[in-house]
């Protein structure tokens, strides 16, 4: 069986499940055996971010690999792989709330509105939540094609809002090696798209 074949078979779906699992249970075991370090609270916060990073780098690949490899079938992935990103950006958010403010919500929105690194992560959130809401087959349907298609478009503004949110916490580090890498990652992948856009246009 080649790797095209693969793609299609009934069990891919389930192992991507157990892939996209891998990483928080992880955290969790490494968080009830006291192996996260000095800082739980912040390595927790740290790695469910990575994770929502490298969701997005996977999420925005799907479709310059399935052009490049002519595989139509990994689209069949695409929004999984998506709500699994929102999830691990869902379980960021709540490792910030609840480990660094204790769920103290009034602070929490102070906090917010003071630190923009935070309000950007949490913009980000926002505009994911309606993708993740419309990742089904009865959304597409309600909403209509195009219309979806244009909303799901906002993933893009989400990779913009998670680059300048890490290089905004980075910045007071002024620790910026990590953030190249994602932002020439996402960069490469945002720039592939308006390239896609402009060839297809002028094939028109």
């Amino acid at each position: 069986m080649n790797w095209r074949a693969t793609l299609l078979s009934p069990w891919a779906k389930p192992v991507l499940y157990l892939l996209l699992a891998m990483p928080a249970v992880g955290l969790t075991y490494a968080a009830f055996n006291d192996l996260l370090g000095a800082n739980p609270a912040e390595a927790l916060i740290r790695s469910t971010g990575d994770w929502t990073l490298r969701g997005l780098c996977v999420v925005l690949a799907i479709t310059p690999l399935r052009v490049l490899t002519a595989t139509p079938a990994l689209l069949r992935f695409r929004r999984l792989l998506g709500v699994g990103t929102f999830v691990y950006a869902c379980l960021h958010m709540l490792c910030y709330a609840w480990f660094d403010q204790g769920l103290a919500w009034a602070d929490i929105w102070r906090d917010i509105l003071k630190r923009p690194f935070i309000w950007l992560g949490f913009s980000g959130l926002v505009v994911m939540l309606p993708l993740a809401l419309t990742s089904f087959n009865g959304a597409i349907r309600y909403v209509g094609v195009k219309r979806w298609q244009a909303l799901h478009r906002a993933v893009y503004a989400v990779a913009v809002l998670a680059i300048l949110h890490f290089f905004w916490m980075r910045a007071g580090k002024n620790n910026f090696a990590e953030v190249w890498v994602y932002a020439a990652v996402l960069g490469t992948l945002l720039a592939w798209r308006v390239w896609r856009m402009v060839q297809l246009r002028w094939l028109k």
